[in-house]
């Protein structure tokens, strides 16, 4: 399956990589040309005659034709059920806590347990102070993964559209076993009871539905399942290019070959473009997943997709007939927990497997592609697979960092060796182009010429130096999205009370101050290849301009930056006291540099 690129995952990369460009982008320019929506459709009819519900991918449904006058009038149907006493059920098991109404059938909550099961805290200045000298603030609320959304349907409630509509408020009697709970209810000429699973752990459950037409003539609709989720803006907030990556949820629905997404601003996804075979549906986040799945294989139907700034919604619509006094089963899969790759590609797990009664070969429906690195895929899981070793090696995930940029650093230092040597050499033109610079002074067209001439002459490039920054862009950027991908990482603390968190910005901006002072550090120990002025934007103002971008970003990311400015001001330092002891001749340079030399007298 090929899992388009999310919108929000694209728009953060671009705007980090035109963040990150800004500095090479400006350093490139001087040296080289200076120097040198609506909530989710109620019931609609469906047309008599649907097809009955099969895997998509077990060829043309049979279609159950409808006799004369059957279009779901319930004239013969079993009387109503009484009223029931509204009833809450809670399931307080070790991944998660479920609660349960009977009215409706659906979730009121279902809160995930753990330290790193929460909400990501949003922390201000002030409270990140108050942090790194010792105080105690209350930490985030566990990740409620279904919170109701006021007068719609609840997560994992149904209904029927059609002639004879199954409302979503239907008042369920309940039963609860060993490993689960059903549920049974009535209205009109339908009984639904729906049977829920949990396998003996884990985060995934079996969510069965059956359908029985109580009445005396061949019903048809639409079953719609439901999923959705109120959210809290204090805990999610949009990405902006000073203002963070970004953590909002999203309705999310898998059709056919396509995963359509829905952020609060979309638009709606055409209707045509969300028909076909489903296999999934839900609610995705940046860390968390809640999403049910056909368990035995995809289902002809389509999506509704729904997000407002307080509310993901989305609908899942399978067509319905039923013949008279007959049953229609279907089965989901569910998994409801952290968006952790290594448990995603199991699903269904060998637990819920067994609890199903499924074989080996049972429908994968891939949940781990929910996790999106985008175009940096590839870098971002070596880079991924490389601080899991130093994880494992030190228990830190900040000290793995630290780590991958010191394997980083050595790849390159060859090229930064190189780097060096170009810059060097072009340090050593430096006369040579104030005298072209003040003679043109007045023509720059032809002083970017004679420039140009006098790198030729000399053997020089004058980008070289900037090969290791374009290099470490990847790296910078795929950084960042697995920083703002990775559970592994999410929540991990580096040290002390305020690092707590190194896929979230640093609250007292102390890490990415200390970057912008050490990229200042590391811009004055560069050869200045440009006049006063110049020099002089490049050491202070592109600094400026990183570290005002890097502030709302991810501590993890400004750790390694940081930490490779440090490891550039030593080898510079190193590679610089090395080439004076290596000096090719006694007026150091090349031949070309010394005749360049020479002319000038």
């Amino acid at each position: 399956m090929n899992d388009p690129l999310s919108p929000q995952s694209n728009d953060s990369q671009k705007r980090l990589l035109a963040a990150l460009a800004l500095s090479f982008v400006a350093t490139a320019f001087y040296t080289f040309f200076l120097a040198p929506k609506p909530p989710p459709p109620g019931a609609e009819g469906a047309d008599a005659g649907v097809v009955a519900m099969a895997p998509a991918d077990a060829g043309t449904a049979v279609a159950t034709a409808p006799t004369p006058g059957a279009g779901g009038t319930p004239a013969e149907a079993a009387p109503e059920t009484p009223t029931l006493p509204e009833r809450k059920v809670d399931l307080a098991r070790q991944e998660v806590h479920y609660s349960f109404t009977s009215e409706g059938g659906g979730l009121t909550s279902a809160v995930l347990q753990g330290p790193k099961m929460r909400e990501q805290q949003q922390l201000s200045i002030s409270e990140g102070f108050q942090k790194l000298f010792g105080k105690e603030l209350p930490p985030p609320p566990q990740m409620n993964v279904a919170q109701p959304v006021a007068s719609h349907p609840l997560p994992l409630s149904l209904t029927i559209a059609g002639n004879s509509p199954l409302p979503a408020g239907v008042r369920y009697a309940v039963q609860e076993t060993g490993n689960g709970v059903t549920f049974t209810g009535r209205s009109g000429p339908w009984e639904v009871v729906k049977t829920l699973q949990w396998p003996t752990e884990g985060f995934e459950l079996v969510y069965a539905v059956q359908v029985r037409n109580t009445s005396s003539q061949p019903q048809n609709g639409e079953l719609q399942l439901h999923y959705s989720r109120a959210v809290d803006p204090n805990f999610e907030h949009a990405p902006s290019f000073f203002g963070g990556v970004g953590n909002l949820s999203r309705a999310a629905c898998f059709v056919d070959e396509k995963l359509h997404k829905m952020n609060p601003g979309d638009d709606k996804p055409k209707e045509e473009d969300t028909k076909g075979a489903l296999h999934y549906f839900g609610i995705d986040q940046q860390y968390f997943l809640s999403a049910l799945y056909p368990l035995d294989g995809p289902l002809a139907g389509h999506c509704t997709l729904n997000a407002t700034p307080t509310a993901r919604e989305v609908t899942a619509s399978f067509p319905l007939s039923v013949g008279a006094g007959q049953t229609v089963t279907l089965r989901f899969g569910g998994y409801l927990g952290p968006k952790d790759p290594d448990l995603l590609k199991e699903v269904p797990g060998a637990a819920l497997r067994q609890t199903a009664s499924l074989g080996e070969a049972a429908f994968h429906p891939k949940l781990e592609d929910t996790v999106d690195f985008g175009i940096w895929a590839v870098i971002c899981k070596l880079l991924l697979a490389i601080m899991k070793f130093f994880h494992g090696l030190t228990g830190n995930w900040g000290v793995a960092i630290i780590l991958l940029t010191v394997v980083v650093k050595l790849v390159l230092l060859p090229l930064t060796y190189r780097s060096m040597v170009s810059m060097e050499q072009v340090k050593k033109l430096q006369p040579r182009m104030d005298e072209i610079r003040k003679k043109y002074a007045d023509n720059r067209e032809q002083q970017n010429l004679e420039i140009m001439k006098l790198y030729q002459e000399a053997k020089v490039n004058p980008l070289g130096g900037c090969l290791p920054l374009l290099i470490q862009m990847p790296v910078w950027i795929a950084l960042f999205t697995a920083l703002r991908n990775s559970f592994d990482i999410y929540g991990e603390p580096f040290i002390g009370p305020i690092w707590r968190d190194l896929t979230y910005k640093d609250p007292t901006f102390l890490l990415p101050l200390a970057l912008g002072v050490s990229m200042v550090i590391t811009q004055k120990m560069q050869p200045q290849m440009m006049d006063a002025a110049q020099a002089k934007m490049m050491t202070w103002v592109m600094p400026i301009i990183f570290t005002g971008t890097l502030l709302q970003y991810p501590a993890g990311l400004s750790l390694y930056i940081f930490t490779n400015n440090l490891l550039s001001i030593a080898q510079t330092y190193g590679l610089r006291k090395w080439l004076d002891r290596n000096k090719p001749n006694p007026g150091g340079g090349t031949p070309a540099l010394a005749a360049a030399g020479g002319r000038r007298k």
